[in-house]
């Protein structure tokens, strides 16, 4: 259910040339994994000897114990279920494999051989094991490996194990990862979703990191869930010393790794999300005219195994950290470089256009999140073209709604920054048109607040057309998202600094700004926004002039809408699955009542609103959601 699979990586404690020893230790980890109710425990290259035999491995009696520990820890696998990649050396058809045996339902479903045999530097490996490529047989019967029922087993490099026609797995081994073209490329071509690694990879310095950027750039040009798990401290240390490093990344990302530099056993658990591996590849082209152009290069072979292990668990728990807020990180580094990240590349899309039309920039300044940055923008973006301050003009246009509490800070904002300011109040313009169109100011309804957006707007655009200005537009792509916004108002602008940011960033971008000290006149003040509750003042303030109309209390909670934003957009996920995500993400902080009744509204809003959307301006695209109908989204606008 919800297309998570959990996957285990395990490591044993070793005894060198001991498959006696071993047995127990593999064992004792695939327990501790059924344990965890995982589907599928990953186990390091040729474990069950140890991969530190050398010439021990064309001792009789070492692979003969070797056929009889792979057997027990079958008799194992049946009564734990799950699937388990086990390293095992064995010979077949007269020549030594470095292999995975994959054990399903009791049974050896599948034998997968090393296929790149490392000979250089500390390895040595073509002395003992023979390549996949030496095969000539697509099977073997299971009483060549020393098991007691007679069956055909697969084996080769080109086995995808179908798990009960759910998902699908695939195996390589060790060097096979560190090559320009792997097997497990092409089993991903041919359809695999998750590729597992066994290795034996020794441990030097700078080694970790690059290991991890192998592993987590593999999983994401082949649009893959991976599993890699290594040998640890306890082989051989003669010459080398195994880190038992495991991780497990997911179209990219690195989802859970093991902590310790230097590990003798451990396990390491995650659930990977299947659902975004499936999107991803559905949507891009490119990797479908890759299977095609070169998936005939090594055709695959589906086998189909049975497993009683399904995920998500009963208990409906996730080993997966599920992020409240997924465009904002939680690393406070990484969310400081990719808000000044964000930052450059509104200041850069925005001098392009300023550039080309030769305009100086127009903003509309409320003392709200969304104007802040976008008038923080455009004065980064003169200073960058050499042009003084004073060509951005700011106007606030206070009206029925406007505390004081945001014209100070609008007032003070413009001030610091040293920017053109003007303030224009629309007071008399829209109590004139409520007569000229009939209204009672009396009635605070839609057209209460629509007139003095709208009156807004042709402000600006009008004031711009006088001084051979561009309306720099303020919106973020939550309001975007949800239609909060008038259209032919705050809808429209001539350029959109903010369409590409969620509203959950917004203020995480100003935050940066104010600690990298780019304005630092300014910092006062930003903090003062920063603190001031999201509201589009349109209603008149309470009784103590303060904001009366909350945004969050009449649309929803933006922390809520940006997850189903990301969830629903990024990878299509179904409402039933956004709900479970966000129910285990907002555990303690929010109800499956609150979480139901706001995603109703976020899902008849988003189905609604795309009119505003398909007209609205140009705008620089930020991340991998987006809603320009120009680039990412193409939507109708009646759609049911």
């Amino acid at each position: 259910m919800y297309d998570f699979v959990r996957i285990a990586c395990a490591v044993p404690k070793t005894a060198v040339a001991c498959p006696e020893k071993n047995l127990r230790y593999i064992i004792s980890k695939m327990r501790d994994a059924a344990a965890k109710n995982a589907d599928i425990t990953v186990f390091p290259e040729l474990c069950v000897t140890a991969y530190t035999c050398q010439d021990l491995f064309f001792s009789r009696d070492l692979l003969c114990s070797a056929k009889n520990a792979l057997a027990e820890i079958c008799r194992e696998n049946d009564a734990l279920g799950g699937i388990a990649f086990v390293g095992v050396p064995l010979e077949i058809f007269g020549s030594l494999y470095n292999c995975a045996a994959v054990i399903a339902e009791g049974r050896v479903v599948g034998i997968i051989p090393k296929t790149f045999m490392p000979n250089y530097n500390e390895f040595y490996e073509k002395r003992w094991f023979a390549s996949s490529e030496a095969l000539t047989e697509k099977t073997i019967p299971s009483r060549d490996i020393g098991l007691a029922d007679c069956y055909d087993i697969p084996i080769g490099r080109d086995l995808i194990f179908s798990v009960n026609g759910e998902y699908r797995v695939g195996g390589e081994i060790c060097e096979d990862l560190w090559t320009p073209i792997s097997p497990g490329q092409f089993l991903a071509l041919g359809g695999a979703e998750i590729i597992v690694n066994p290795s034996a990879g020794n441990e030097t310095i700078a080694k970790r990191g690059y290991r991890r950027g192998l592993v987590s750039g593999r999983s994401a040009s082949s649009i893959c869930a991976y599993a890699y798990v290594c040998a640890g401290a306890e082989e051989s240390t003669q010459d080398l010393i195994f880190p038992g490093h495991m991780i497990i990344a997911e179209n990219g990302t690195v989802l859970a790794e093991s902590e310790n530099k230097i590990l003798a056993e451990g396990l390491t658990v995650t659930d990977i999300d299947l659902g975004r591996i499936r999107a991803d590849r559905m949507k891009n082209v490119s990797f479908k005219d890759c299977a095609r152009i070169y998936g005939s290069n090594e055709k695959c072979r589906i086998i189909n195994v049975r497993s009683e292990k399904l995920s998500p668990k009963s208990d409906g728990s996730l080993y997966t950290a599920l992020k409240k807020r997924p465009f904002v990180p939680s690393d406070e580094k990484d969310r400081y470089e990719r808000c000044m990240s964000i930052f450059d590349m509104q200041v850069s899309a925005l001098k392009k256009r300023l550039t080309v039309t030769g305009c100086k920039p127009v903003v509309g300044v409320s003392g709200g999140l969304d104007s802040t940055l976008a008038l923080l923008v455009a004065a980064e973006t003169v200073r960058r073209m050499g042009k003084p301050l004073t060509d951005v003009h700011g106007i606030t246009m206070p009206c029925f709604g406007t505390t004081s509490r945001t014209h100070n800070s609008s007032v003070e904002l413009m001030n610091t920054l040293g920017v053109t300011m003007r303030e224009i109040n629309i007071r008399d313009a829209v109590n004139q048109h409520f007569a000229d169109i009939g209204h009672d100011p009396n009635v605070t309804d839609l057209t209460y607040e629509n007139s003095q957006a709208r009156e807004r707007t042709q402000v600006l655009m009008d004031y711009a057309g006088r001084i051979g200005g561009l309306v720099v537009g303020t919106g973020d792509l939550s309001e975007l998202a949800l239609g909060w916004c008038t259209y032919n108002a705050d809808q429209m602008s001539m350029y959109g600094v903010n369409m590409g940011i969620p509203k959950t960033l917004i203020r995480w971008m100003i935050d940066s700004i104010v600690k990298c000290g780019i304005f630092p006149k300014s910092g006062e003040v930003l903090q003062a926004v920063l603190d001031t509750p999201v509201s589009p003042e349109l209603l008149p303030p309470d009784k103590n002039g303060e904001i009366s109309q909350q945004t969050e209390d009449i649309v929803g909670l933006y922390d809520l809408h940006d997850f189903f934003l990301y969830h629903k957009l990024r990878f299509g996920f179904s409402r039933d699955k956004t709900k479970y995500l966000a129910m285990r993400a907002f555990e303690g902080e929010y109800g499956e009542e609150t979480i139901e009744k706001w995603l109703r509204v976020f899902e008849k809003r988003f189905r609604t609103q795309q009119f505003k959307r398909s007209c609205c301006p140009d705008g620089v695209k930020i991340g991998s959601v987006s809603l320009s109908p120009r680039g990412d989204w193409r939507m109708p606008s009646d759609g049911e």
